[in-house]
């Protein structure tokens, strides 16, 4: 029972519209997911009157150390197939379980506690996401960053992103209660509540890091069973299907759900068995057609035809499925825009009047006014401005974060790309992500827009060199942190908005987060570039890819568009027949192999749920699913990331024991196929279990 592992402080939960007795079960209150009427208030889970341990060493050693865990995990489920998860909750019954163990030796832990170890762990899923969204695309064109200047820019959008929202949360949390749900963060309080009231699967994301990192021990390192199973499609020529025999994308496929699986699958399904034997069939007989110059398309594998042909129709599909979100957005962004803005300018004419009118009648409010609650302090508007301000000054006179710029005037026309894109998108982010989620938030999309615009500059500017391009990247580095930072700082500032945390506390959470995770995401990925290259089958980077076809496509505009053409074609009809069209142009620009073990866990949460005889047992299936699934993404991360730093510490990856001893390749296909095919059967035994 993880209700034990908690100590309430006295009054903690004593108020008359939550109060609880033994026999009760702990909940958040009624008006906690429906807007305030007039004249009432929100009374959050702990009162705002009482003074509970809450920023503490062992919350934020939990909360780092987590957040370094899970942050490396999702930069290579990221490089891998193209999206990350987030990491709120598995973070969060973490911090529970380890505070349990300290309970058992005679410590003790609240729930306010709990929730800014969860904040500041979760913020590492961001950085990592807008790392592999963009920087591998320096390893594709040849260039090496270094440690510093990833961590450089990493910490930069990290700390805009944070920054940039604090000013924000008065309206977008506590204003606006009720009618921007914030899917994951009110999940999160509903966790930590239960968690404390003595439910709770905690166990499960411990259990799913072992099993996970266990399977990708038998194929990445000990290499005993084959890391994913082809078959040939008789009758289609170069048709074939395939799967990843991957735990971590089993799990994501669960957390998305049957929809989103289904959709990815089909975009998949598209490329394999449509558009790469069309390519055959069209290019039999013909030599090498461009962007191939050397091999002719009958002597191209399937996977051969992908690399050289498909990955643009799927680049083109992903763009316009970008952008056309990112359109669809508009007066939510714009309408957001205004909101942003006008509450800044709120917040900077109040403080403002504080500090230069000394008249009788402020002195008089000043001192008749009843002081800030505790659930009502954020960070002083003086501390953001001059955080925005050095990471400003930063970025315009080191030569470290765009080391690509020779002189300062550069760096401050991309300075200014950056401070301005990062405060409109991150502005935009903090409201979408209140209404759909963090997993819809149409980062790529924003991210697209910002190189496309920063882009732009330079081409102008005259700056279209591969110091050029590399400039532009990195401006859309620091913005695409930015914005998701911003999304998951929006959904822990509600998660402590329901549970009466301190938001003050929950910033400088984020902001110690982003900083000490900026530093282990960048050395995975160095690692994982060093051991298995971007580009690669183990890593395509899709996103990075992506993103360094449109910088090409601005500044050297040698792109083949018809193929390009050909992937906006589908996104639009994808679009019209009201198919979401980024998953599908995800499906189509990612190998089959990455999306059927995606659709394989899609399905199983399907049926899981169905076959559940009542709600009760749908959430306990759904929640024990969700535990171990992302337990499955962080133990195979890990372990990919370990083969990465055992690879570049030996100079060789771990040659284990290899799959010979099965005989023929199709042997080795069905003994791991199946030996696949048992772990999901004892994960669906695990879920169904009472």
């Amino acid at each position: 029972m993880l209700g034990r592992y908690f100590k309430s402080e006295p009054g903690d939960h004593m108020d008359k519209n939550n109060q609880n007795s033994d026999s009760a079960a702990r909940s958040l209150p009624e008006n906690a997911h429906r807007p305030l009427k007039d004249g009432e208030t929100y009374l959050p889970y702990v009162p705002a009157t009482a003074t509970p341990d809450e920023f503490t060493i062992k919350a934020l050693f939990f909360g780092v150390l987590f957040g370094v865990l899970f942050g490396a995990a999702n930069a290579y489920l990221g490089l891998r197939a193209g999206l990350t998860i987030s990491t709120s909750i598995p973070v969060a019954v973490m911090t529970v379980a380890a505070f349990g163990a300290l309970r058992s030796l005679g410590g003790s832990a609240n729930i306010l506690e709990a929730n800014l170890a969860q904040t500041v762990g979760s913020s590492s899923s961001s950085v990592a996401s807008g790392v592999i969204f963009t920087l591998p695309a320096l390893f594709l064109w040849g260039l090496e960053p270094s440690i510093l200047q990833m961590t450089a820019l990493a910490m930069a959008g990290g700390l805009l992103g944070v920054l940039f929202m604090i000013p924000l949360r008065r309206y977008l949390i506590q204003r606006e209660h009720g009618k921007l749900p914030y899917p994951e963060g009110t999940a999160c309080a509903h966790v930590l509540v239960a968690n404390e009231a003595g439910g709770g699967n905690a166990r499960n994301v411990f259990i799913g890091l072992g099993a996970g990192a266990f399977y990708k021990m038998l194929t990445g390192w000990a290499a005993v069973l084959a890391s994913s199973a082809h078959m040939k499609v008789p009758f289609l020529r170069k048709g074939e299907l395939g799967m990843d025999l991957s735990p971590a994308l089993f799990g994501v496929g669960y957390i998305l759900g049957p929809r989103i699986a289904t959709v990815m699958v089909g975009g998949g399904l598209l490329s394999s068995l449509l558009i790469i034997p069309g390519i055959a069939y069209w290019g039999d007989g013909q030599p090498p057609l461009y962007p191939e110059m050397v091999l002719t398309i009958n002597e191209m594998s399937a996977s051969q035809i992908w690399t050289r042909y498909v990955r643009y129709i799927g680049a083109g599909a992903v763009a316009a499925a970008g952008i056309i979100t990112l359109i669809r957005s508009l007066p939510v962004m714009i309408e957001s825009f205004k909101i942003g803005a006008h509450e800044l300018k709120g917040r900077v004419d109040s403080e403002l009047d504080t500090v230069v009118d000394h008249s009788a009648r402020v002195e008089e409010h000043q001192r008749t006014a009843p002081a800030t609650p505790r659930t009502g302090r954020d960070l002083p508007l003086k501390v953001v401005g001059i955080g925005i301000l050095i990471v400003g000054l930063v970025l315009t006179f080191s030569p470290i974060p765009f080391a690509a710029l020779g002189d300062n005037i550069e760096r401050l026309v991309a300075a200014v790309c950056v401070v301005i894109f990062a405060f409109f998108f991150v502005t935009v982010a903090s409201r979408i992500v209140g209404m759909v989620g963090v997993t819809s938030n149409p980062t790529s999309g924003m991210t697209i827009a910002a190189l496309l615009g920063t882009a732009g500059v330079f081409l102008v500017m005259g700056w279209t060199d591969l110091n050029g391009k590399a400039a532009a990247l990195t401006v859309g580095c620091v913005v695409a942190i930015a914005a998701s930072i911003a999304g998951d700082t929006s959904q822990d500032l509600k998660t402590g908005f329901l549970l009466g945390a301190t938001p003050r506390y929950q910033q400088i959470g984020e902001l110690i987060g982003v900083l000490t995770s900026a530093t282990f995401v960048c050395l995975s990925v160095l690692l994982l570039a060093e051991t298995f290259g971007f580009g690669s089958a183990e890593l395509p980077a899709p996103q990075a890819t992506l993103m360094k076809l449109v910088i090409d496509g601005v500044l050297d505009q040698n792109l083949p568009w018809a193929l390009v053409g050909i992937g906006v074609a589908i996104a639009i009809v994808a679009e019209l027949l009201k198919i979401p069209s980024l998953p599908f142009a995800v499906g189509v620009y990612l190998p089959v192999s990455t999306m059927t073990p995606i659709f394989l866990g899609g399905m199983l949460k399907l049926w899981l749920e169905k076959d559940s005889k009542d709600e009760q047992q749908v959430s306990s299936r759904r929640e024990k699913g969700v535990l171990l699934g992302s337990g499955f993404v962080g133990g195979e991360g890990l372990l990919g990331v370990a083969i990465a730093g055992v690879a570049f510490f030996q100079g060789a990856r771990p040659a284990g024991f290899g799959t010979g001893w099965m005989g023929p390749d199709w042997v080795v296909n069905i003994v791991s196929f199946v030996a696949f095919l048992l772990f999901a059967a004892w994960f669906v035994r695990r879920v169904r279990a009472q």
